[in-house]
């Protein structure tokens, strides 16, 4: 493989996505150590840390490989062109891509569970999420109905980024649930749902003459700044 070619691989997994979608795990742990200290695993958080890059990178395969199958993304994009739309990337090569993605982020997330649980519910809960973390990533943009089409990504995105990320991490140091960890964990998605919501601004009106019905473009670009706003606020 070609340093160009490798490049092309870097660009498309997107590390600048990383410390956003890192942001719920380190404020997930910080919250557990000052909960239960003595009882503070590294290893938890390490491979949480693992698990999510490797989830973000699944997202941000898939969610390429299903604009170019879509036709959502073109050389009339604003943002940067991956490696897909530059055509140095296949659509084959991508899928592929995901697939390992998919495999890596399993392999990690069944190994943090594995070492994390305390019990069978805890097995079942956590592996349940898991895959619906994996299903999530991919159904956004791939597949008949993605959701990311509907205006669903921003709900997607407070839950994942948010709630299950900061409030999962907690558990898995803790094993427990805690009040104090509710606003913290809306914080975390209400600005990685801000982040969504300025890319999709972005991209209104190429995303609406693709019919991808993204939030931005069924509140319109006037009030899809005062959203904005309000996920700020």
């Amino acid at each position: 493989m070609t340093n160009e070619k490798l490049k092309m691989w870097w660009e498309t997994a997107r590390p600048k996505t990383l410390p956003l979608a890192l942001a719920s795990i380190f404020t997930g742990s910080a919250l557990g150590y000052w909960a239960n200290p003595q009882g503070f695993n590294g290893l938890v958080m390490a491979l949480c840390l693992l698990t999510t890059i490797l989830l973000q990178v699944l997202s941000n395969f898939a969610n390429d490989y299903g604009d170019h199958q879509k036709g959502s993304d073109t050389e009339e994009r604003i943002g940067p062109l991956r490696g897909i739309q530059k055509g140095a990337i296949s659509a084959k090569e991508l899928k592929w891509g995901l697939i390992l993605m998919v495999m890596a982020s399993f392999l990690s997330g069944s190994f943090l569970i594995g070492i994390a649980y305390e019990n069978l519910s805890d097995l079942f809960a956590f592996a349940g999420l898991g895959i619906l973390a994996i299903v999530a990533a991919i159904t956004y943009t791939v597949g008949v109905k993605p959701y990311g089409y509907m205006g669903l990504g921003d709900i997607s995105v407070l839950v994942f980024f948010g709630l299950l990320g900061v409030g999962g991490t907690y558990y898995l140091q803790t094993h427990s649930i805690a009040s104090h960890i509710i606003l913290p964990a809306i914080g975390s998605g209400l600005l990685a749902s801000a982040v969504l919501n300025i890319n999709n601004l972005r991209d209104i009106e190429q995303d609406a003459k693709a019919g991808k019905n993204t939030l931005a473009v069924r509140l319109g670009a006037y009030k899809g700044r005062v959203y904005h706003c309000i996920l700020l606020s």
